[in-house]
């Protein structure tokens, strides 16, 4: 770590030399490009300099320690060193996040997708108690969501429901969430109150800008027709609702939410991006196997990656061995203990992976992911 970081650091050094020269002050686009790189490469140096800094005085304050006759100074240096001590470790803590190459979707808005699994209507009524946990995730946040896809099922949960969630930081949140959610209660249709086993696929699709992803106008094949609501009930008399079909995918999506055609149609363009993005990243990350088939899986009971069981009150995230008894409460958006976990667990992978040789920095990624 130390020799990457004096690598940074040595080039922070050329940056501020080239933005001083006169050649650089007169061409402002220039300016404008290395004073972005120059602010992120500080965002590591400062820190590593403040841990140097640290090292220097806690090796010092030991050595004064060590050579001290005076019991009560020795004991003062003592715990000056470990103040610094405990300084530097936090600092190298920080310093392992900050060289992690952070994934390029990290701050992007989300699109997420969530489709009954397994289990009938108890699926669906499922699916329906997880749109709301992310929901209520986003409001805890500040976080704005809006719903630009469902189909609802007779009982009041969802077949499917797609959502958008716009907030600083949401994909880096909510991206270990794909994946499919297993539930263990006795459904509202069962009376001999034998507990079932439901499903629900969840996946978390980074929100495509405009210029990310080129959409021709005639490869798309956009239908209108009118909206109805569960059990094909008509909820509007108007040809409102939009179904886009991108051709050369064979991509299809479709919104009812809005009561305008327009509006349902930018709806609709904005979801197609987001799948259009992800399909593409996911060719250019083959090596990742980071499908979107691969991502929720079949929605089979089997699969897992977090298993929420009401009559223990328990719930567990099959990948970090992370149980929580606040079942109530995760499904009211209090979710940060398990994503904070998962966040954790990447970065542990991806400093591993350094530590073993097959991290790389000549892909173009820069320290703080800038």
């Amino acid at each position: 770590m130390d020799e990457r970081l004096r690598e940074i650091e040595a080039r922070y050094d050329e940056l501020a030399g080239e933005m001083s020269s006169p050649g650089v002050g007169a061409d402002p686009e220039r300016m404008r490009t290395l004073g972005k790189a120059f602010a992120e490469l500080e965002q590591v140096v400062l820190p590593f300099r403040d841990y140097r800094e640290a090292v220097r005085q806690a090796e010092e304050a030991r050595a004064m320690a060590r050579e001290e006759a005076d019991p009560d100074m020795a004991a003062y240096f003592a715990e000056e060193a470990a103040k610094a001590e405990a300084r530097a470790a936090e600092l190298q803590t920080r310093l392992e996040s900050l060289l992690v190459a952070r994934d390029p979707n990290d701050e992007k808005n989300v699109v997420v997708e969530i489709r009954a699994g397994a289990g009938g209507q108890e699926a669906a009524l499922w699916a329906g108690d997880l749109f709301e946990m992310y929901r209520r995730y986003a409001e805890r946040r500040g976080w704005k969501s809006e719903v630009l896809s469902s189909s609802p099922s007779d009982l009041g949960g969802f077949k499917e429901v797609v959502t958008e969630i716009r907030g600083r930081g949401a994909y880096s949140r909510l991206k270990h969430e794909s994946g499919v959610h297993r539930v263990q209660r006795v459904p509202v249709t069962e009376t001999s109150g034998r507990i079932h086993t439901s499903t629900a696929t969840v996946a978390v699709l980074p929100e495509a800008e405009e210029v990310e992803v080129e959409v021709r106008p005639e490869d798309l094949e956009i239908d209108v027709f009118r909206s109805s609501g569960p059990g094909g009930q008509s909820v509007n008399t108007t040809d409102s609702a939009v179904r886009i079909t991108h051709r050369p995918t064979g991509i299809v999506v479709a919104c009812q939410e809005e009561r305008s055609q327009l509006q349902n149609r930018e709806k609709a363009m904005r979801y197609l991006r987001a799948r259009l993005l992800r399909l593409e990243q996911d060719r250019a990350q083959a090596e990742q196997a980071a499908t979107r088939r691969q991502q929720v899986g079949t929605g089979e009971r089997s699969e897992k990656i977090r298993t929420y069981n009401f009559p223990d009150n328990r719930v567990t995230d099959h990948r970090v061995k992370l149980t929580s008894h606040r079942l109530q409460g995760i499904l009211e958006g209090e979710i940060d203990e398990f994503v904070d976990a998962l966040v954790a667990g990447e970065r542990a992978r991806q400093l591993s992976a350094r530590a073993d040789g097959r991290g790389s920095d000549g892909d173009g990624t820069r320290p703080t992911g800038g």
